[in-house]
């Protein structure tokens, strides 16, 4: 298979270049990833109109990836609670090599092909799930490997790669390809790649979650209260939903707990 996310960069001698050329160079090969990531749209409408009518009954998303890949699934299920007020188990982001993984690599931790389905196996993945393995390359052996026994035992699959034909995919019941190509510094692809994944992800929770219910009109009514910047945007929501004086709506939302609470809590 011919990996373009390892083909040579479009642009040479990059230690010869000005602060202001690399900087331009990055931007322009970023500007690509959208339009990328646009091509991914069907696919993606595909996954999410799966995933939606599962995760009413009972179900959960599950992300497994390795290096930069893993941490992007790890940090957009760890953005899913305090942005939508759900709990924990909803969306779950797994690393090869685990939690020490997120800050040091882990030595051959994502050549073990049978790993990812231990690590899933201990939160007790069923049919009702849906897991998602992120690989830029596409040959990760620890997500091909999860991908292929989730499926096995009857689980949706979905896979995220930048390299079309990937062995993720042949795995995937739904394959997400966003070909954004080489990558400035040959090989980086925690770059473009890294961007496009990271979009796909957001496009995937924040769909589902909107989907689900999780958001009134475009505002966070179920985002956890976890600082004085959210009580602040909370207390606004019901300022302007409801008419309320600032300090009154900011009284009911510390009463309450939530602004779909104070809002759905009006006669």
């Amino acid at each position: 298979m011919e990996k373009i996310t390892e083909q040579p960069g479009l642009y040479r001698h990059l230690e010869r270049q000005s602060t202001a050329e690399l900087l331009t160079n990055i931007n322009r090969e970023d500007q690509k990833v959208a339009l990328a990531v646009e091509a991914c749209i069907p696919a993606l409408t595909a996954l999410v109109d799966e995933i939606v009518p599962r995760m009413q009954r009972g179900g959960r998303i599950f992300y497994i990836g390795a290096g930069t890949s893993g941490r992007l699934g790890v940090l957009d299920a760890s953005e899913c609670p305090p942005t939508f007020g759900v709990p924990p188990d909803w969306v779950v982001g797994l690393i090869a090599g685990g939690d020490h993984a997120l800050r040091h690599p882990v030595e051959s931790a994502e050549d073990a092909m049978d790993q990812a389905w231990r690590d899933l196996s201990e939160h007790d993945i069923n049919d009702k799930d849906t897991l998602i393995g992120i690989a830029a390359s596409g040959t990760t052996p620890y997500v091909v490997g999860g991908l292929r026994d989730a499926r096995a035992h009857g689980i949706l699959t979905a896979s995220v790669t930048c390299n079309p034909g990937a062995p993720v995919s042949e795995h995937a019941d739904h394959p997400i390809v966003a070909v954004v190509g080489p990558e400035v510094v040959t090989g980086s692809t925690r770059m473009k790649s890294g961007t496009a994944q990271k979009l796909i992800l957001n496009m995937i929770t924040t769909t589902t979650m909107i989907r689900l219910g999780r958001v009134k009109d475009n505002r966070m009514v179920d985002m956890q209260l976890s600082n004085a910047k959210l009580v602040d945007r909370g207390t606004k929501m019901i300022v302007e939903q409801l008419g309320l004086e600032y300090e009154e709506a900011k009284r009911r939302l510390l009463l309450e707990g939530s602004v779909r609470k104070v809002i759905e809590g009006q006669p």
